[in-house]
């Protein structure tokens, strides 16, 4: 499993970079275009999910006793698994929704259509599986009835407001500033202020001085994260490339690098001077994290499965909306006990991807008369 998502990087990576300096200059725009923040807002709230707020302060102690990450600092290291070059594989599924499959229609085809709704729905429930599983390092003590019940509660939320879109946009901007705010407070309680700050971040130079080293699996425990990240990766650019409005294909790629890693970068920063300086860290901003987390749940949740009842056509409007939650709301929390009760892996879930990935790979190159990229997109300013 290893060669082979290694491989995967390596041709999805590459590919991104040549598209965005091969057709640097084309406009990707979605069917529901939207400005570059609530755009952004979207794509963050949407790519990443509550693992982004419960799993550094975890990372952080695996990755400073484990001698296969000495060539770096734990922050870096977390960095390196949650920032900037994974994004590469949002931008590359991002651009191929927005250019791409609109004149090839891969996706229509009835095999890579299924697949790709089950990748869709296992990996929507994995989503709510991790909530589960790291709940009791936020609230101590939880009974288990408590966290199966507001995981299901959850999910129950993120079906009900998946039945209108215009929740996507209220969910994704005010999940954004409640993590600014998080973030702030959090740093403002540890008494650290700006020097602190700046000396945790100065960290984040051995993750690019080691970049080389991110793009294969270091241990089983980076490859579970770059399969997840694949994972991810066709059905958020399949959501988020309906939000483009015209951004260019070359500012696209550095859009997805740089912005959303900004904000990752500061609070995985702030997180580390409690870690680096055993500070701990109150009931009362844990509480805040679970809030935060369960928000980004919800929003990651609804996108997902408005995306996978939308390939279905198992909308609320065909369905009822109260069929339609409750059908959403048993599927997913059956598949979190299969999680839970079962060797179900999301690594199982990347490698279907992969696989997708290649015979995507395989038929756009048969069907590559059907593009028609205009040339002069390559060069005009």
């Amino acid at each position: 499993m290893s060669t082979i998502l290694t491989i995967a990087i390596a041709v999805t990576l590459a590919t991104s970079l040549f598209l965005a300096v091969r057709w640097r200059n084309l406009p990707c725009t979605g069917t529901v275009p939207v400005s570059f923040f609530t755009f952004i807002a979207i794509l963050f709230t949407s790519g990443l999910d509550v693992g982004l707020i419960m799993f550094p302060l975890v990372d952080f102690e695996l990755y400073a006793s484990d001698s296969a990450y000495s060539f770096a600092n734990p922050l870096a290291v977390e960095f390196g698994f949650w920032g900037f070059l994974v994004w590469g594989f949002y931008f590359l599924t991002t651009f191929y929704f927005c250019i791409v499959e609109p004149r090839v229609k891969l996706f229509a085809i009835p095999a890579i259509r299924f697949t790709n709704n089950l990748v869709i729905i296992a990996t929507c429930a994995f989503t709510a599986y991790l909530f589960l599983i790291y709940l009791p390092d936020y609230i101590v003590g939880i009974p288990d009835v408590w966290r199966f019940a507001l995981v299901g509660t959850v999910i129950l939320l993120a079906a009900m407001s998946s039945t209108d879109i215009k929740f996507v946009e209220i969910l994704s901007v005010s999940s954004t500033w409640l993590f600014f705010a998080l973030i702030v407070g959090v740093w403002i309680s540890s008494g650290t202020w700006f020097t602190g700050l700046a000396e945790a971040m100065s960290n984040l130079g051995a993750y690019f001085a080691n970049l080389d080293k991110f793009v294969a699996p270091i241990t089983e425990y980076h490859q579970f994260y770059l399969y997840w990240w694949f994972a991810w990766s066709i059905m958020i650019g399949q959501f988020v490339a309906r939000f483009a409005a015209g951004i260019k294909a070359g500012h696209l790629l550095l859009a997805l690098l740089i912005v959303p890693s900004i904000p990752i970068a500061v609070w995985f920063s702030v997180l580390y001077i409690y870690f680096s300086q055993g500070i701990e860290v109150g009931s009362g901003w844990r509480i805040a994290m679970v809030v935060v987390g369960v928000i980004f749940v919800i929003n990651s949740l609804d996108s997902l499965i408005r995306l996978y009842t939308q390939n279905l056509r198992i909308t609320p409007d065909l369905m009822g909306k109260k069929k339609y939650v409750l059908a959403n709301w048993a599927a997913l929390s059956l598949l979190v006990l299969l999680y839970q009760f079962t060797p179900l892996k999301i690594e199982w879930i990347g490698l279907v991807v992969v696989g997708i990935y290649a015979v995507i790979y395989v038929m756009v190159f048969q069907r590559r008369a059907l593009l028609g990229v205009p040339e002069q997109a390559v060069s005009e300013g």
